[in-house]
């Protein structure tokens, strides 16, 4: 009976404090490395969202337009120049400035230029109904509109971020090419 009050009294032992040490720095280290790309792939997929809201933002512009394609530079070296941007042709579209930002770019490329994002000037001037990137007319889904000016995700494999004419959004570059009618 002595035995046992003493054995309560004692508290832990020096080893049993280094196994419970040691487990807990084993689960750090598995957790910590996959908190972080679970951060970033969630900046991914915002990212992917900022990119469809300026798509439902030009389908506004084209409302207005008559389904032409606005008159932007692909992209400027820095906010002070007034060639027509994304970020000027279409601020009236967006929200805020930030719909122009993506979450992940930390180079500053959205406060220096006013975007994070590219702008196929391939496509300036042309007609919604009467599109032709690169000999691509029939198929929406394979003319590329906007795009990440880097590759702000390629710490978790991603692509680029592209916005398609058709209005989809997607990690990498892919023409697609119609089977003809």
């Amino acid at each position: 009976m002595v035995e046992q009050a003493n054995r309560a009294n004692r508290g832990f032992t020096m080893v049993e404090i280094l196994v419970v040490v040691a487990i807990l720095g084993i689960l750090a280290a598995i957790i910590v490395p996959v908190s972080d790309r679970v951060k970033k792939s969630a900046m991914s997929t915002q990212c992917l969202g900022q990119l469809r809201n300026l798509g439902i933002s030009l389908n506004e512009y084209f409302i207005e337009n008559g389904t032409q394609f606005p008159e932007m530079v692909a992209a400027r070296e820095s906010r002070d120049q007034d060639d027509p941007a994304m970020d000027t042709v279409l601020e009236d579209y967006v929200r805020d400035e930030f719909a122009f930002k993506c979450p992940a770019d930390h180079r500053g490329i959205f406060e220096e230029t006013g975007s994070s994002y590219f702008w196929n000037s391939l496509m300036n001037g042309q007609r919604l109904n009467n599109m032709n990137f690169l000999g691509l007319t029939k198929d929406a889904a394979g003319i590329p509109l906007m795009s990440d000016k880097e590759n702000f995700h390629e710490h978790i494999g991603d692509g680029v971020n592209i916005l398609y004419a058709d209005g989809h959004v997607q990690k990498e570059l892919q023409f697609v090419v119609g089977t003809g009618d």
